[in-house]
């Protein structure tokens, strides 16, 4: 029996739209959904079971999802709502260097920088001079995220401090969400389980899913959300998998949320261990905790023993234990079928980019939609020029999240003792030794972190540059000085007019009262 999932040229005399069928519900299905349902005239239909669980471990995200939810429409203060969530000014991480440090990774700008030359150089040569403190006191969103402030600046008030922010939120909740918004928006979703793909014997391509009791959903194009699981995309022909745990080999987690005693801290914890790191993300009903960890170093029990000993409060519900293996389908888009969210690869969240590897795959896949009936030649030209893209995407965060774990103190804890040693990729090692000598940073291309991401988590992690650029050197020190102080003390009053963060989030929240009917002459009576 085949579900209708048909369409038929327009009235017009348009071409038919292209028919999209979506594998997997969860964070990545009901993204896509949302996006072809919004913002293309494709015709879109969803399979999910509910029998089959998701993996909620995505919950802290990076600024770029605000313009995921601004491009879909979707009212930022509903959103907080329907999710639970919070808002996050970066991440601090806690022992990574060596046990008793930490630093913050936090969005936005640090200081500010004098002709060519960048804020980290002119704090280098305050550093030699001994007039400069730690680089997060000329980070707005780092002073106001360690004072638990929050604040947004209206629209069109002249010079607005840079304070990007992102969310923490229950990522079950915004599936649901979006699920109803895509719902509403003509996406038909389908109840079942898919036994397997019907492919098509000539080009390979998919024709159909079929489904227990023998449905059929015929469709142009296939998205595969289903997780690990990989159903559609690990099947199809020439598929391959990079595997990267010789630099990353953390393969569990275990994930647990716990009771909040209320406060919301405006930023994400990583906090390492021994064998790995633990995070913890607060939203407004409970905090999210998990660990990660590598098997080699730490057993399931350990790990989940040691998470529930470091809880905030009491945990709400039996730990969730995974496993994976980092690295990336070598070609997430694959004749008329393409990969996204776990099914496309794994990277463990450090750094919360999972989510935002979704939301670039549905922006790049929506960029290069193909047409009904394409020519194979052009499709798979697309396909390798998604597939190019996404490779790189996804290397340049790897190699980030290997530095966090490469440029590390902690002596005689052999994992972290063999991450130190390993051989690493020969851009970031350049990068890294390049940054080492001279202070030199640079962004290549359109890749995700910033300059000054790089310099946060590379100081933080202790690769300190040996000296200067020499142009700082011509610096009169008592004007760097003041260019220092300045900027401290902008800062310090700009976050002493900021609420805290939780009345921030509850005022922002509030849903608005209902406007009153205007009074007639029958209801003043």
């Amino acid at each position: 029996m085949a579900v209708t999932h048909t369409s038929s040229p327009t009235s017009d005399g348009r071409p038919a739209p292209l028919r999209v069928a979506i594998a997997g519900g969860g964070t990545a299905g009901w993204m896509a959904a949302a996006a072809l349902a919004r913002l293309t005239g494709c015709e879109v239909a969803l399979v999910e079971s509910d029998g089959i669980g998701t993996v909620g471990v995505g919950e802290a995200t990076i600024p770029q999802i605000r313009l995921f939810n601004r491009g879909l429409g979707i009212d930022e203060a509903e959103f907080l709502r329907e999710t639970k969530g919070t808002f996050k000014l970066g991440i601090e991480f806690y022992g990574w260097r060596k046990a008793g440090t930490g630093y913050m990774h936090a969005f936005g700008t640090v200081g500010r920088g004098a002709g060519l030359l960048p804020f980290h150089q002119l704090w280098l040569r305050g550093r030699e001079l001994g007039m400069a403190k730690d680089l997060g006191a000329y980070s707005l969103n780092e002073q106001a995220a360690r004072a638990g402030r929050m604040q947004m600046w209206p629209a069109g008030q002249g010079s607005q401090p840079d304070m990007p922010w992102a969310y923490h939120f229950d990522a079950a909740l915004y599936a649901a969400y979006l699920r109803r918004f895509a719902e509403a928006r003509g996406v038909a979703r389908i109840e079942g389980r898919i036994e397997s793909a019907e492919k098509d014997g000539e080009s390979g391509d998919i024709a159909a899913l079929v489904l227990d009791g023998g449905r059929r959903i015929e469709a142009d194009f296939f998205i595969d959300c289903t997780g690990f699981r990989a159903l559609l995309a690990g099947d199809m022909p020439g598929q391959s998998f990079a595997d990267w745990s010789h630099w990353l080999p953390c393969d569990r987690a275990v994930a647990v949320p716990c009771e909040t005693g209320g406060g919301f801290t405006p930023y994400t914890r990583a906090a390492a261990h021994a064998a790995g790191w633990q995070w913890r993300i607060p939203l407004q009903h409970q905090i999210g905790n998990g660990m990660v960890y590598c098997s080699e170093f730490l057993s399931d029990d350990e790990a989940e023993a040691q998470l529930l000993a470091n809880l905030d409060g009491a945990p709400l519900g039996t730990p969730n234990r995974l496993r994976f293996t980092t690295g990336m389908r070598a070609a997430p888009w694959r004749g008329n079928c393409l990969a996204l969210g776990l099914a496309a690869g794994f990277l463990e969240p450090l750094e919360s980019t999972s989510i935002h590897l979704i939301q670039s795959g549905i922006a790049r896949f929506l960029s290069m939609l193909p047409r009904p009936g394409s020519p194979a030649g052009e499709t798979a030209a697309m396909a390798g020029e998604f597939n190019r893209q996404s490779a790189f995407e996804w290397a340049a965060i790897r190699d980030f999240l290997i530095l966090h774990y490469a440029a590390n103190d902690r002596r005689g804890e052999p994992f972290w003792d063999r991450a130190r040693a390993m051989e690493l990729p020969a851009g970031l090692a350049d990068r890294i030794e390049l940054f080492r000598s001279t202070g030199y940073l640079s962004r290549e291309h359109d890749e995700l972190f910033t300059e000054a991401g790089w310099t946060q988590v590379l100081l933080g992690q202790g690769v300190m540059p040996r000296a200067a650029h020499p142009n700082a050197d011509a610096l009169d020190p008592a004007a760097l000085q003041r260019l220092l102080a300045g900027i401290e003390s902008d800062i310090a009053a700009t976050v002493g007019t900021m609420p805290g963060h939780a009345n921030f989030l509850r005022a922002f929240c509030m849903p608005q009262p209902a406007k009153r009917p205007a009074a007639t002459k029958e209801t003043a009576r």
